[in-house]
């Protein structure tokens, strides 16, 4: 058997093979609700034979949305739609699994079908937003408010309420959005974080908002069950967050009860000079697999059957998170098994088309 169509036990949880598909927004929400296109998308995604469908960043908050058309898990009402899609998934023989995210300074902005740029807390559709320090993401961003201790401990709160909602509506793995530029980043990144109380300077400070994040999730989200973090890397840009501290964190993160580390980079500042090309994240997964000693997940312009064999066959990752690719091909890992000339179970109403 192929390492990408090979299984993986993580904790109680099955994945049927090496293929994740990576959260990806889809701006289609209103009020955080879920619809009919989130069911198709996700959905597509299982019948395609991924094992894992991570759901989008859902907001644990209505001001921790990326923009108005963000999904979000932050009143019990969404919970009925998303029962749906996850029931649907499962049918399916893949795992649904959601990403618990709250934007900070990155929140309020418009849709990219509507320009992409930031609402002001004063226009419409727009709201204030927060994070660990008044520093705006961009120079004509409005800066954002300066969380006070009572502001994190809603904070930690609210991924704890999310979470609880996440295991009611039906997902097996939770996976705690910590970066690309939004919160829990924000803390983690000196550049953001000018911070002078216990949730600023010292890296032990920096990473205390995620570790009390983990630690009250784990009070409501089951041991059986699998908590991943995705974690920017590197900033690319100096005097940030880097490589070796994201080791020293997941290493923590490990002791903390986390399964597995999501391996993603930048996001903090839009100066970062990134190196894009194929697999430009890869050795950022397998750095840490190896020095933390915990599974890791390797995403970034993966594309292609045999580069993502290969990634797991040289041991730098434990699992492969597709993003675009899967946009382009719902069905990769059915098109994946006939490339590797492996087997692979399809739904039995596409059995014709597997011939």
């Amino acid at each position: 058997m192929s390492q990408l169509l090979s299984p993986l036990n993580i904790k109680d949880v099955t994945l049927r093979n090496r293929i994740v598909i990576s959260p990806m927004c889809q701006y289609s929400s209103v009020d955080g609700f879920a619809t009919d296109w989130h069911l198709v998308h996700l959905g597509s995604r299982a019948v395609g034979g991924a094992s894992l469908i991570i759901q989008e960043a859902t907001a644990v908050s209505p001001e921790g949305r990326i923009s108005p058309g963000d999904l979000g898990i932050y009143h019990q009402e969404h919970i009925e739609k998303l029962e749906i899609i996850t029931s649907f998934i499962h049918q399916e023989g893949a795992v649904a699994g959601i990403q618990l995210a709250h934007a900070g300074r990155k929140a309020s902005f418009a849709t990219p079908s509507n320009g992409g740029k930031q609402l002001k807390a004063h226009e419409e559709g727009g709201w204030t937003t927060v994070a660990p320090s008044s520093i705006a993401f961009n120079p004509e961003d409005e800066a954002p408010q300066t969380l006070d201790t009572d502001g994190i401990i809603k904070v930690v709160a609210d991924f704890k309420a999310a979470a609880l909602r996440s295991l009611q509506a039906g997902y097996q793995v939770i996976e705690i959005h910590a970066a690309h530029g939004y919160l829990i980043h924000q803390f983690l990144s000196p550049l953001s974080n000018h911070r002078t109380d216990n949730y600023g300077g010292s890296f032990e400070n920096r990473i205390r908002l995620l570790l009390e994040i983990v630690r009250s999730i784990k009070t409501v989200w089951p041991q059986n069950l699998p908590l991943f973090v995705r974690i920017s890397a590197t900033d690319w840009a100096d005097g940030g967050w880097d490589i070796e501290e994201a080791v020293q964190l997941s290493f923590l993160l490990k002791t903390e009860g986390v399964d597995l580390i999501d391996c993603s980079s930048g996001g903090l500042v839009p100066y970062a000079k990134i190196p894009l090309g194929p697999g430009y994240q890869v050795h950022f997964s397998e750095r840490i697999k190896k020095e933390a000693d915990i599974l890791t997940g390797a995403v970034g312009l993966i594309t292609e059957v045999k580069q993502a064999e290969d990634i797991l066959g040289n041991g730098q990752a434990d699992l492969i998170f597709i993003a675009r690719a899967s946009l382009r091909d719902p069905y990769f890992a059915l098109h994946a098994a006939r490339t590797l000339e492996d087997d692979i179970t399809w739904p039995v109403q596409y059995q014709r088309a597997k011939l």
